[in-house]
């Protein structure tokens, strides 16, 4: 459900008011700001004219903001940073209020995780010189200032972490456990950066390889029966052939080629146990020509040739 958004009522209170107010699908996730100092709400809507978004932000509170999509900005004094589709960064409310607006002419579409300076205290203690200034300054005293960190694109990890937290892949039971953790995750990710220029560097230098290994990754699960040559695969995430393959063995201690077969083994497995595909269709599915290679890789893998993995799934249940 999208629609325009128009100003909001001053007079509505709280913040899931104002949302409402605007048009938006609104939605909390998990949790509550007041209760549990930690809060993961989902936000869709259209608007015609920029949109106050600053009204939802809570006193001495910390958010976090993965924005999927929708062209977004938040400032404080002469600082002012763009949120652009598939990004992500966090901001501090604190003496000052923060200038917020959602722009006209994209859909947004975001999740903010918001966190009160109680919470961040249980998990980060007195705070760290690795931490950025403005989680420092929460943790601290005295020091009361607003502020906006840098944005960051959202790497294919932290896609799936955000399409994870709109469904939890955990029982009911278990959801307050795992968003907490998804939380510490997060802040592990956003709140801390290197000291040094060198380790700056290094950083950097190990985040564009994992980048790049989990683009590969989705690559190759795009279309298991017609997987990319290398050189492809090279050309969409921008490096040498070479490089690729030497990034690839060095980040997850197996080469392209044997983590397409472990890839092909597990869909293969998984359409096996539906019991809806006999193996030949099974092979063809997962990229393989000849039914004695599928066989024999499948046999490696499971310990068991394919027309009998089912059966040994039934004798196991």
């Amino acid at each position: 459900m999208a629609s325009t958004a128009r100003k909001p009522d001053p007079l509505l209170p709280g913040e899931a008011a104002t949302w409402r107010a605007a048009g938006a699908t609104w939605g909390q996730l998990f949790g509550d700001f007041k209760g549990h100092g930690l809060s993961f709400e989902w936000h869709e809507f259209d608007t015609a004219q920029p949109f106050d978004w600053s009204r939802s932000f809570h006193p001495q509170s910390v958010e976090l903001c993965l924005n999927l999509s929708g062209l977004a900005e938040v400032g404080a004094g002469k600082q002012v940073v763009r949120y652009q589709d598939g990004t992500g960064g966090f901001y501090r409310q604190g003496r000052d209020p923060l200038r917020a607006v959602r722009l006209p002419g994209t859909p947004h579409r975001f999740i903010t995780v918001e966190l009160s300076p109680g919470f961040l205290a249980r998990q980060l203690g007195a705070g760290s010189e690795d931490l950025h200034p403005l989680i420092n300054a929460v943790l601290g005293e005295g020091d009361d200032r607003s502020g906006a960190a840098m944005v960051e694109a959202l790497n294919a990890r932290q896609r799936e972490l955000v399409a994870s937290l709109r469904q939890p892949p955990v029982l009911k039971s278990a959801q307050a456990l795992w968003f907490k953790a998804k939380a510490i995750e997060l802040m592990g990710e956003f709140f801390f950066r290197p000291g040094s220029t060198d380790e700056l560097f290094c950083h950097r230098q190990q985040r564009v390889a994992r980048d790049r290994v989990e683009a590969v990754q989705a690559i190759l699960r795009r279309d298991l029966a017609r997987a990319p040559a290398l050189e492809q695969i090279a050309r969409e995430v921008g490096c040498s052939p070479f490089y690729l393959s030497r990034t690839f063995s060095k980040e997850t201690s197996q080469t392209i080629p044997q983590y397409l077969r472990q890839l092909r083994m597990e869909k293969a497995a998984e359409l096996l146990r539906t019991g809806r595909y006999n193996v030949t269709e099974v092979a063809f599915e997962v990229g393989y020509n000849s039914l004695s290679h599928f066989s024999q890789t499948f046999h490696q893998a499971h310990g068991c040739c394919p027309g009998l993995y089912p059966m040994g799934l039934r004798k196991r249940s």
